[in-house]
C-alpha cells in the first residue's frame, strides 16, 4: 500500500493558493479558520481530474457512475446499504438543505438547530423564510450532548423540521446510534422532517462509528434525508457535488416530484468525476491514512494546549479536523478571534458566528501539518501574553 506524507507541506507553496483560506488575509497572518485542509489532493482524485481536463471534459454534468460509486462507498465505510436509484444529486450540502425545506415545509414554520452550529444553517433557514428554533447542545464534562428533553418540547410546540449536524460542526461530536434512534422516535411521533448534514461523516475517528441518520429504523418510517459529499473528507469543496439520500423509496419519489427538475445542471461535472474517484478503493485508502493523521493531530493538539494554553477548554473531537476552543478564561472578551488576529496574527473562526452560545469560543482548523498547528498555538500564546 502506498504511504502518503501529510507532513509534506510548504508554507511558501500554500501561500500561492488563490482560494479563500489563503487569500483572505495578508502574508503575515496564519489562516486556521475556514474548514478547508491544506493537504495535497488524493492521488486518485488528482489523476481523475487531470484526465478530465486533458479531455476537455468540463461541460454540463452527467451522472455517470456516481450512484453506484456512492452505494459501494456507503457499504464499505458505514456498512450502510442504500438504493442507488433513490439518490438525488445536489451541488452541495447546503443547497440540498434549502431544497428539502422548500419542498417539505412552508414559510414561517419552525426549523430546529443545535447551536453552537455551522453558520450557514442560520442563512439557509432564513433564505427560505422559515423560523429558527434553537435547542442548544449541552456542554457536559465528557463532551457535548443533545438535549433530548428540549428537543421533544420543540417538536411538541410545533416545529416542523429538524436540521441535524452529525458529526457536529463545530464541536466535532459524533452522535451515537442510541441518540439518533431517540431523535428518530421523537420525529416519527411528532411527524417532524429531519435533514441530517453528514458532510464530516467520512472523517470519524477510529474509536467512533458514524451512523447515517436515515439508516435508523424509525427514520426509515418517517420523512428524513441524509446529505453527504466529498467536500470535507477529500478537501474538494470547489467541485460541486453532493448526494442526498431519502429515508425510503416513497420519500425519494416525493422528493423527485417536488425538487426543481434542473438540479443535475447545477452539479459540477468535475465534481462528479472527483467524487467517483474519491469513493473508489484508492480514494478510501488515502482517506484512511488521512484520518489516522488527523487522529494524531487532535491528540497532540490536546497535549500542546495543556502545556502552552492551559486556560483553554478543549473536548477532543470525535470526527474531522476542527477544534472548538473555550477561551472564556483568557480574558479576551466575547470575541477572542479578533484578539488572536490583531495581536497574534492567526486567523481563527469566531465562535459568536455559530450563535450566541459560541461567544468566548474560537474554532481552530488542525487539518494541516502539525508544524503549522504548533505555529498557530504559538501565535495564540503570544496574543495572551500581550494582554
Amino acid at each position: 500500500m502506498v504511504k502518503f506524507d501529510f507532513d509534506d507541506l510548504s508554507l511558501e507553496r500554500l501561500r500561492k493558493r488563490r482560494g479563500s483560506k489563503w487569500a483572505r488575509y495578508g502574508t503575515d497572518v496564519l489562516p486556521a479558520w475556514v474548514a478547508e485542509m491544506d493537504f495535497a489532493l488524493a492521488p486518485s482524485v488528482h489523476r481523475a481530474l487531470q484526465e478530465a481536463i486533458e479531455l476537455g471534459d468540463c461541460g454540463y454534468a452527467h451522472e455517470g457512475e456516481i450512484r453506484q460509486s456512492f452505494a459501494r462507498f456507503a457499504k464499505r465505510k458505514f456498512d450502510w446499504g442504500v438504493n442507488s436509484e433513490a439518490l438525488v444529486l445536489m451541488p452541495d450540502v447546503m443547497s440540498g438543505v434549502a431544497e428539502v425545506l422548500r419542498a417539505f415545509t412552508s414559510a414561517g414554520e419552525g426549523v430546529v438547530i443545535n447551536p453552537p452550529v455551522y453558520p450557514p444553517f442560520y442563512t439557509a433557514i432564513r433564505s427560505v423564510e422559515r423560523r429558527i428554533v434553537t435547542v442548544p447542545l449541552q456542554d457536559a464534562a465528557d463532551g457535548w450532548q443533545l438535549d433530548l428533553q428540549r428537543l421533544e418540547a420543540a417538536f411538541e410546540q410545533g416545529a416542523r423540521a429538524y436540521l441535524l449536524c452529525n458529526p457536529h460542526n463545530p464541536t466535532g461530536r459524533v452522535f451515537s446510534r442510541a441518540e439518533l434512534e431517540a431523535v428518530a422516535r421523537l420525529a416519527l411521533h411528532f411527524n417532524v422532517l429531519v435533514i441530517s448534514d453528514e458532510v464530516h461523516g467520512p472523517l470519524v475517528m477510529p474509536e467512533k462509528s458514524h451512523v447515517p441518520y436515515v439508516s435508523t429504523s424509525d427514520a426509515q418510517r418517517s420523512l428524513a434525508f441524509t446529505i453527504i459529499s466529498t467536500s470535507k473528507g477529500w478537501n474538494i469543496p470547489a467541485l460541486k457535488c453532493a448526494v442526498l439520500v431519502p429515508s425510503s423509496d416513497v420519500v425519494g419519489r416525493q422528493a423527485a416530484q417536488r425538487f426543481p427538475h434542473d438540479m443535475i445542471d447545477r452539479v459540477s461535472q468535475l465534481g462528479i468525476v472527483a467524487s467517483v474517484a474519491a469513493f473508489a478503493e484508492d480514494g478510501l485508502q488515502w482517506l484512511d491514512q488521512l484520518v489516522a493523521y488527523l487522529d494524531g493531530n487532535r491528540q497532540r493538539l490536546g497535549a500542546l494546549l495543556a502545556a502552552e494554553l492551559p486556560g483553554v477548554g478543549y473536548h477532543i473531537p470525535d470526527a474531522g479536523y476542527l477544534a472548538w476552543l473555550d477561551c472564556r478564561a483568557l480574558g479576551l472578551g466575547s470575541n477572542p478571534a479578533d484578539e488572536f488576529l490583531d495581536r497574534g496574527r492567526v486567523a481563527l473562526y469566531s465562535g459568536s458566528d455559530f450563535g450566541p452560545e459560541g461567544e468566548g469560543y474560537v474554532r481552530l482548523n488542525f487539518g494541516t501539518s502539525f508544524d503549522l498547528v504548533q505555529e498557530a498555538i504559538r501565535r495564540m500564546k503570544v496574543t495572551v501574553s500581550r494582554r
